[in-house]
């Protein structure tokens, strides 16, 4: 339940909308004012997202986008522009991981992850950047992750690359369209479900998970979430090119 509306009258577009945590972000930002585009290529959840949306009062469309697709994002980009008029938020949200030993330094893992990870979030931002540009304002905030700072037992060494382009490429681009007004930050979750459960699924490497975490538990989406609408929001209006780590403190140490 919004209690500030803190995105009042504000579009965002959020991708990977269907599920987890950028279902989490949409309805979050939805419930704060926000008029919301949901991306993403799972239809049927995209859509169960919208409604939910919807019933709670606040203001969404699902749209598909393929995030490797440069023609699909102009067109959602585009799409938003006509129907709101304007383009204040985009969170990149959409990505992959894997654990699997036998693909780890596969070709095929490789480009899988880092198109959807890195490339997406780039045409994402670039797309995006460019309107926000325009009008003289806007936030984008970047999904990278803990495993974006540091390597580890946890997860593939693909990932771990991907996640650390989109934080220093996040970074370059706060530099190269802070003079417009256009702010860039990425969000670094540490391990919580749904993700945390199919990418480690046996209760032992969780449980050690936890045992290395200062907090004790895993996270909840929904914090990661409030993080952010706070980068989407005017309150971090001198925020750009930082990271937010939401781990628990895992990386603290």
């Amino acid at each position: 339940m919004a209690l500030n509306r803190r995105l009042e009258g504000k579009v965002a577009i959020v991708t990977g909308a269907s599920n987890g945590m950028g279902a989490a972000e949409a309805k979050l930002l939805a419930s704060e004012g926000a008029r919301v585009v949901a991306c993403d290529i799972q239809s049927a959840p995209g859509e169960e997202v919208v409604s939910e949306i919807l019933a709670e009062g606040g203001e969404a469309e699902y749209v598909h986008c393929d995030v490797t697709s440069e023609k699909e994002w102009e067109s959602v980009v585009e799409g938003t522009v006509s129907r709101y008029g304007a383009l204040h938020v985009l969170v990149n949200n959409a990505g992959i991981s894997s654990t699997s030993v036998e693909d780890n330094l596969s070709t095929e893992s490789w480009e899988d992850i880092m198109n959807i990870n890195a490339t997406g979030v780039f045409l994402g931002t670039k797309t995006t950047a460019e309107v926000m540009k325009e009008q003289g304002s806007g936030s984008i905030v970047n999904i990278s992750s803990i495993m974006g700072f540091v390597g580890g037992e946890y997860g593939h060494p693909a990932y771990h690359a991907s996640k650390g382009a989109v934080r220093i490429f996040s970074k370059a681009m706060a530099v190269k369209y802070g003079p417009y007004g256009v702010r860039v930050n990425t969000v670094h979750p540490g391990f919580m479900p749904p993700m945390t459960s199919s990418n480690h699924p046996t209760s032992g490497s969780r449980a050690r998970y936890v045992e290395q975490t200062p907090l004790r538990r895993t996270g909840e989406v929904i914090e990661v979430a409030y993080g952010v609408l706070f980068l989407a929001s005017d309150e971090a209006s001198f925020v750009t090119g930082t990271e937010l780590v939401i781990d628990g403190g895992y990386i603290a140490q």
